[in-house]
Order: C-alpha cells, then sequence, then structure tokens
C-alpha cells in the first residue's frame, strides 16, 4: 500500500509540474504565444510550424488548441488554418518529451531552487512567474525520478503483475486506458512521461507501452473537444476537427504497431525511450501524412457542424474567451471588450430615449426598457468573467485595469437603469397624459442629450485607451455639464414665473430627467478618475487650503 501511494504521488506531482509550466507560461508569454498564432496563418505549413513553436514552449497541445479555436470563434483565423497549427501542436508536445525522457535529474534541485528563490522574492512580477516555470520544470523532473523508483517495489507484488498482464492482452483495453489517464490528468505529455518511465522502470512492456501511448494522443484530443462542448460552433469545429486527424492516424498506425517492435525496438534498447521516439513519429507521420487534407477536414466540419444562420442578439457576451483565462492580461483585455459591448447597448437606449422623448412612441418606449435586462445580463456575465481571474498572479497595473474594467460596466448597469426609469416617467407623465415640453424647454433638453451622448462616447475611449488628455477633456465636460444643468433649471423656473402652460404641465418630469441626465454623466465622467490619478493629475481636494472663517 505505501509504494502503490508513492507511485500516485509522483504521478500528481509530475501532472502538478506540468500544470505550473503550462500556466507560468502562458502568464509570462501568453499575449506573445496568441501573437505569434495569429500572425503565422499565411498559408498551412507556417501555420504548423507556429504550432509546434508555441506548443513546445506551453508544453500542452490542449492549451494550443483552445487558444487557436477562441481565434476561430471571433473570426479571427479561418478553420483550415487552425487545423494546420493543431498538426504541428501534437509535435511540438512530443518533442518535449523526448526532451523529458533524457536523463535531467541533476537539473532538478537547481530548477526548484532558482525558481523558489525567484518567486518568493518577486512573486507578482516576471520573475516570479518564471520562477513559477523553474519549480514546475524541477518537479517535473523530480517527479520522473520518484516514478521510477516507486515501481520497482510494486513490481514485486503478484496482483500488480495479473493486472498488468490482463491489460497487455488486449490492445484496445491499452488505448481506452491511455485515454482516460490523458484527460484525467489533463496533460497527455504527462501521461506520455509516465508511461516512458513505467516502461523504463519494467513496469510494463514496450509493446504495452506503444498502445498506451497511442491512447493517451486520442485522450488529448478528446480533452479539448470536452473543454470546449459549451462553446461555439466555430470552436468545436476546430477541437473535433483535430480528434478526427488523431483518429484517422491511430486507425492507420495501430495495425503496424508490431513493425516498430520488430524493427526500432533492439536498436534503441531502452522501452522507456522507444516509447516517446514513437510518440514522437507517430505524430511527425501523422502531421505531414494529413496536412494537405486540413481543408478537406475543414469542409467535413463545416457540414457536421454547420454555422447558426441566426443573427447573435446583442444580449449574448461576443468576448469572453474561456481559454484567454489562463492568461490575466489577455482574460482582462477580453472583459474590457466585453465591457464596451455593453456601453454599446447602452449607447442605444440613450439615443433612443431622446427619440421617444421627441415622438411619444411609446413601443419604442417598452423595447428599450427591455434592453435594460440585456445590460444587467452582460454586466452579469462579465462580472462572473472577472471572478475567474486569479487575482493574485496580476502584477499593479494588471489589478488596477481590473478594478477599471469592472467600476465601468457597473456604471454602465447603473446607467441602463437610470435611463430604464426615465422612460417609465415618460411614459406616465408625458406620453399618456398627452403633455408636451415648450420649445425652449424642448432645445434644452436636446442640447443636454447632445453633451451627453458625445461624452458617452468620450468615456468609451477614455476607457479603452488610457489617455490622459481625454480624461482631462472628461472632467472639464463634466463641469460644462453641471453650468448647463443650473442654467436651464433656472430657465425653467423663469418660465414657471411667466406661467408658461407646457412648462407647468411638465415641471416635474422636466426637472427629474434634466437631473438624471446629470447623474448620467457623472458616471461617465467618473471614468477618467483612475486614469488621472496614476497619472497623477488629479488634486487630492476641490477645497481650498485656507478657506475664510464662515460670518455669522
Amino acid at each position: 500500500m505505501k509504494h502503490l501511494l508513492n507511485l500516485l504521488a509522483a504521478i500528481a506531482l509530475l501532472v502538478w509540474g506540468s500544470h505550473m509550466v503550462r500556466t507560468g507560461v502562458l502568464r509570462v508569454f501568453g499575449a506573445n504565444l496568441r501573437n505569434l498564432l495569429a500572425r503565422s496563418m499565411s498559408n498551412r505549413f507556417t501555420a504548423m510550424l507556429s504550432g509546434i513553436g508555441v506548443t513546445a514552449l506551453v508544453q500542452s497541445s490542449s492549451a494550443t488548441s483552445l487558444m487557436t479555436a477562441s481565434f476561430v470563434g471571433q473570426g479571427l483565423i479561418p478553420l483550415t488554418a487552425a487545423l494546420s497549427v493543431m498538426r504541428g501542436a501534437d509535435v511540438g508536445t512530443a518533442l518535449m518529451a523526448v526532451l523529458f525522457s533524457t536523463d535531467l535529474s541533476w537539473l532538478s534541485p537547481l530548477l526548484i531552487f532558482s525558481g523558489v528563490v525567484l518567486f518568493i522574492s518577486k512573486q507578482d512580477s516576471t520573475p516570479g512567474r518564471v520562477g513559477r516555470v523553474f519549480i514546475g520544470l524541477g518537479l517535473m523532473l523530480l517527479a520522473l525520478r520518484l516514478i521510477v523508483e516507486a515501481t520497482e517495489p510494486l513490481l514485486a507484488s503478484e496482483a500488480v503483475r495479473t493486472l498488468l498482464v490482463s491489460v497487455k492482452s488486449d490492445f484496445f483495453m491499452e488505448l481506452l486506458l491511455g485515454a482516460i489517464l490523458a484527460v484525467i490528468a489533463y496533460s497527455s505529455l504527462a501521461i506520455v512521461l509516465l508511461i516512458a518511465a513505467m516502461a523504463a522502470s519494467g513496469a510494463i512492456t514496450g509493446d504495452m507501452a506503444l498502445g498506451l501511448v497511442l491512447g493517451a494522443n486520442l485522450g488529448s484530443g478528446v480533452l479539448a473537444v470536452l473543454q470546449t462542448a459549451k462553446s461555439s460552433i466555430e470552436v468545436r469545429q476546430v477541437t473535433i476537427g483535430n480528434l478526427v486527424f488523431k483518429i484517422m492516424g491511430v486507425a492507420i498506425v495501430a495495425p503496424f504497431v508490431g513493425l516498430w517492435s520488430t524493427y526500432a525496438m533492439p536498436y534503441i534498447n531502452d522501452a522507456g525511450r522507444s516509447a516517446v521516439l514513437f510518440h514522437l513519429a507517430f505524430n511527425i507521420l501523422n502531421t505531414l501524412g494529413f496536412i494537405w487534407f486540413t481543408g478537406v477536414i475543414g469542409d467535413w466540419m463545416r457540414k457536421l457542424l454547420p454555422k447558426e444562420e441566426a443573427n447573435k442578439g446583442p444580449q449574448r457576451p461576443r468576448h469572453l474567451d474561456a481559454s484567454a483565462l489562463s492568461t490575466p492580461s489577455l482574460a482582462i483585455s477580453c472583459a474590457a471588450r466585453e465591457a464596451l459591448h455593453q456601453a454599446d447597448v447602452v449607447e442605444s437606449m440613450l439615443i433612443g430615449l431622446h427619440n421617444v422623448v421627441q415622438t411619444d412612441n411609446q413601443q419604442l418606449s417598452q423595447d428599450l426598457r427591455k434592453l435594460d435586462d440585456t445590460v444587467d445580463e452582460l454586466y452579469s456575465a462579465i462580472k462572473y468573467y472577472m471572478t475567474k481571474i486569479s487575482r493574485a498572479e496580476l502584477d499593479e497595473r494588471e489589478s488596477q485595469r481590473w478594478t477599471e474594467v469592472i467600476n465601468f460596466t457597473i456604471n454602465m448597469e447603473q446607467i441602463g437603469d437610470i435611463i430604464e426609469r426615465v422612460l417609465t416617467d415618460v411614459e406616465n407623465k408625458k406620453i399618456k397624459k398627452r403633455r408636451q415640453f415648450s420649445k425652449q424647454g424642448m432645445e434644452e433638453i436636446n442640447e443636454l442629450h447632445a453633451h451627453l451622448l458625445d461624452n458617452l462616447r468620450l468615456a468609451m475611449s477614455v476607457f479603452l485607451s488610457g489617455n490622459v488628455r481625454d480624461a482631462q477633456k472628461l472632467l472639464e465636460e463634466k463641469a460644462r455639464f453641471r453650468d448647463l444643468e443650473l442654467a436651464y433649471s433656472a430657465s425653467h423656473l423663469e418660465r414657471l414665473s411667466h406661467n408658461t402652460v407646457p412648462s407647468i404641465e411638465t415641471s416635474s418630469l422636466h426637472i427629474d430627467l434634466i437631473s438624471d441626465l446629470k447623474r448620467i454623466n457623472s458616471l461617465l465622467c467618473s471614468v477618467a478618475y483612475p486614469i488621472l490619478e496614476a497619472a497623477g493629475a488629479l488634486a487630492h481636494s476641490r477645497l481650498k487650503d485656507d478657506p475664510e472663517p464662515a460670518r455669522h
């Protein structure tokens, strides 16, 4: 029992080390890796090479698959190019398996020590994240040595030997077991290394190792499909197409596995080394053999999973990419894009509000009030997405941007609520009672609305670019809007004193409307404060340093 626990602990350590390397590399280089993928789509061969390079760094073909699939889902790259990337991704992870199968155990203490020093001293910075990668690499190398040591005592058990004999007698069971292990471990690389280590120690035969390796390749494809099961059709086309390639490759190679055992293994003379070289050879042949058929498989996927013809409604989040969550800076950028989508819906409500006030269109008012539900749904989706970003992994600038996105989307949600309430008041106090604003009052509302619409667009620009000059201009507009609101309130009171009938009939609505427009403007202008504060361009207080004492 003790030896079995030691083996399970070593396997867990291998999987965890692989996870640390993958997440660490994505956090340090994630944005650059995604840019590399996006720029390497001119033809299928450059796409394949970029897949090899990115996966060699990330050490996970599943992670590359999710990144590539998200590009297709956003319409940035075609399906054929994405499938070419995945052909290269399988070769990249196989190359890393070969590298790790060499005796690098002497590097483990050095990597762990240096990684811990970097991680503890500068945890929230790039060096700290590089330290995380070093720790993961060291743990993987340590785990491989522990697996070999833990399997030796287990081989003396008669029960273990009987179990291994029953499995190795069934090639289909080997495929199934390898696939299940890859899905559970979330990493085909970790499982291939585990298979190689167990084969090297004699825990499993060389022939059984080959079947398990093929199964692990299938498992990595199944894992990507499961991870994108609820994604858009365009995303699923990539992962399912990649799985089809793997199934076809295994179906072609499986009958000839015996040839490797007969002609290759005698020259390698190491069952563990043989397993990883077979893994590499399989993926190279599978890539070179099928790279010419990415267009054909792409056509199959389009027929199998046709795109939905219905237009995407505004209520559906468009940019919250789940695969970007492993790279916090990218995830925050996705959330910021979705916040701008939310602001676009608010802009539609604001434009529609003006039309309702001018035309008394009650049906339009009801439709616009329903848009507030859309704003609320987008707010909830963004908020939930942001909570899944690990705050501990953010540096100071990313943490500030995280806060800015949350505050912006909260403000948009509040503006949507204000507009909904204003629309309800317009329906009850103006449309149903058939009342009209005075000519001068309507002109004032028109001018306030025009300023408000301009400020909304300026606020969106400031939120997106962080431009200090635009942020200063936005605060200047806040003061100008306040002055207009005070002037127009005074004008309205003057019209009341002259007994202007339309002004008397709509007085309550008029005062409430311009007050609500001022509140909306204040929420928009609040976008400027964190940007100006970070730039040191914001005063701490609007109070005078030495106010005169009050006179009694």
